[in-house]
């Protein structure tokens, strides 16, 4: 779907930035769809890449366990478009010896190009168990878990790369000696949500500290991610850290022409995207589309497509009766009545499509097994708590 409509240039042109290498792959746009759950599936990365072809779009994050024991639901999670590539996967695991295995059947059965692994997520079912987030403050299990799977796939070809915060709190940074382990240990980018799992997604990114660890990370590309919500954000983050790409998450809910705008902005011009209500409406009804080709059923197409709805209509004057009908629409003829009824001259309304999208949370607590920061090193009784971490995660 192509939108015509541009808004003025509200950045001067730059210029092109060099295309991002991970392992044998060039991504001519430096730029990674962030993994989200319930958002990165096949759906929506077909869409997004149809307004940013170059860039790289990741899997939704999928459980090494479930992948193993070949999981139905993380089997579809898995499938890419026929025209999709690379073919970009992201593991979540706590044991090495899966996280083998995981990394085995993406790579013998030809279902990868490119493997990310996990080590962000701040869920609290998740650090309770030390996954996610809280995992690389045990530092030689993290190095076990990434010398599993970049021995299983380098050997195959399929580069590895790792995406982490900044740590568990401000009192327990890992960051900067797991981009160490990763890069001793042959991973083919590093990449760092600037913020701690206790932060959540509150508060503002420390930038920074992607600079800081772009310091300690030489030899392979470095990443950044947090606060990226439109392509001058992209920009300055690259300006302002060094770093060699960006990682958009949050930014590109109910606005996948983002991509459209960091293409634009790394390949140096200025221009942005500014659909009327009529185009974002055309783009939502493609997106249900996809999701009912993907689901293969259209009543949860629709379900699935409800949660958009905001993100979509964010700052148009769509009318709270509407919205309120469409977040509870339940096949394609009932949105078809519905879209039929927005304004499709409505303008782009500016500043009030735009920043922040998603929810922030407030900062917390993280929730971790008993006496995890009482050492780096990983006690019986902990590796017995890592066990379960896997079976905490529901879904693929």
């Amino acid at each position: 779907m192509t939108i015509s409509t541009a808004s003025p240039p509200t950045t001067a042109a730059t210029a092109p930035a060099p295309p991002l290498r991970i392992g044998p792959h060039t991504i001519g746009t430096p730029v990674v769809l962030a993994p989200m759950a319930g958002i990165t599936n096949r759906a929506f990365r077909r869409l997004c890449r149809q307004w940013g072809p170059d860039c790289l779009y990741v899997s939704e994050m999928i459980t090494s366990r479930a992948l193993v024991e070949r999981s139905p639901e993380t089997m579809r999670l898995i499938e890419h478009d026929a025209g999709e590539s690379p073919r970009s996967i992201q593991l979540y695991g706590v044991d090495p010896a899966t996280v083998r295995l995981a990394a085995r059947l993406l790579v013998t059965e030809d279902r990868a190009d490119h493997i990310d692994l996990n080590f962000g997520c701040p869920v609290p079912k998740v650090t309770r168990k030390g996954g996610g987030a809280a995992l690389p403050w045990k530092t030689e299990l993290f190095r076990g878990i990434v010398s599993a799977a970049v021995g299983e796939a380098s050997a195959r070809g399929i580069p590895v790369t790792v995406k982490m915060r900044i740590g568990i709190d401000e009192d327990h940074h890992t960051y900067l000696e797991a981009g160490r382990i990763a890069q001793q240990e042959g991973v083919a980018a590093v990449a760092l949500h600037a913020r701690t799992a206790s932060q959540a997604y509150s508060g503002q990114a420390d930038w920074s500290a992607i600079a800081r660890l772009r310091e300690v990370v030489t030899q392979v590309p470095v990443l950044g991610n947090g606060d990226i919500w439109s392509a001058a954000d992209a920009v300055a983050m690259v300006r302002a850290t060094g770093c060699d790409g960006v990682v958009v998450g949050r930014g590109c809910l109910g606005r996948p022409w983002l991509f459209a705008d960091l293409t634009a902005a790394f390949a140096g011009s200025a221009h942005t995207t500014a659909p009327t209500l009529g185009e974002v409406a055309r783009t939502l009804r493609e997106h249900t589309e996809f999701l009912a080709e993907f689901y293969g059923d259209e009543g949860r197409a629709c379900r699935d497509i409800r949660k958009h709805i905001a993100w979509y209509l964010k700052g148009f004057r769509a009318g709270s009766q509407i919205r309120h009908q469409l977040a509870l629409v339940d096949d394609l003829a009932a949105l078809d009545g519905l879209l039929a009824n927005l304004d499709p001259d409505d303008p782009w309304p500016g500043d009030d499509a735009e920043g922040p999208r998603g929810r922030a949370g407030s900062p917390r607590r993280v929730a971790l097994p008993e006496h995890w920061l009482d050492s780096r090193d990983l006690h019986p009784d902990q590796a017995a708590a890592v066990a379960h971490a896997e079976l905490s995660v529901s879904g693929g």
